[in-house]
């Protein structure tokens, strides 16, 4: 994550400002707020592996975040989500992460589904988890850190046109095909 010059804090932030608020002193911080790598060099955030929530609303489609450009592949459409913290499993991570950065109500959702892809990193795996959940009552989405510069409801059918996260964009299909059975 990068940090933010001097004379820059959260009062300076805004949705449109492409320079992120500064990191909490390291003290403060989760271990899990950390780069894992794969031999390739390959990097994934989130020590302990990473979560975020597919929203669903059959009506509204599903909930969508276009990430700042300052973050890991910014300016691409993905889903609220982020690192898990030590101890935390990946439907409270995601469900934690989608509360802080979109307003997803804990109480206004219904997990289906969790979808996992693992990566090998050094010393290990580095798992993403995808939480598939349908929202109870539509709900306006609210931008409420830096990671953020929108936040839609799309069309399951206006998905593909967006310019979307790669991670997102490589399991969209499996969870396309999951939200389009549970369509019927």
């Amino acid at each position: 994550m990068t940090r933010v010059p001097d004379g820059h804090g959260p009062q300076d932030w805004s949705p449109d400002n492409p320079v992120p608020p500064p990191l909490p002193p390291a003290h403060l911080r989760d271990p899990g707020d950390a780069w894992v790598y794969a031999e390739s060099g390959q990097k994934y955030w989130g020590a302990f592996g990473a979560a975020g929530v597919l929203v669903w609303h059959r009506d509204h489609g599903v909930l969508l975040q276009h990430r700042a450009a300052w973050s890991h592949n910014g300016g691409t459409w993905g889903i609220p989500g982020g690192a898990r913290r030590q101890g935390e499993n990946a439907v409270a991570g995601a469900l934690r992460e989608a509360h802080e950065e979109a307003g997803v109500p804990h109480d206004g959702v219904t997990v289906l589904h969790e979808f996992v892809v693992t990566m090998p990193v050094i010393d290990g795996e580095w798992t993403y988890t995808t939480v598939v959940v349908e929202a109870h009552e539509w709900f306006e989405p609210s931008i409420n850190d830096a990671e953020s510069i929108a936040l839609e409801w799309v069309a399951i059918d206006e998905v593909d046109a967006r310019a979307l996260h790669p991670g997102f964009a490589a399991s969209w299909p499996t969870l396309r095909q999951f939200l389009d059975e549970q369509s019927r």
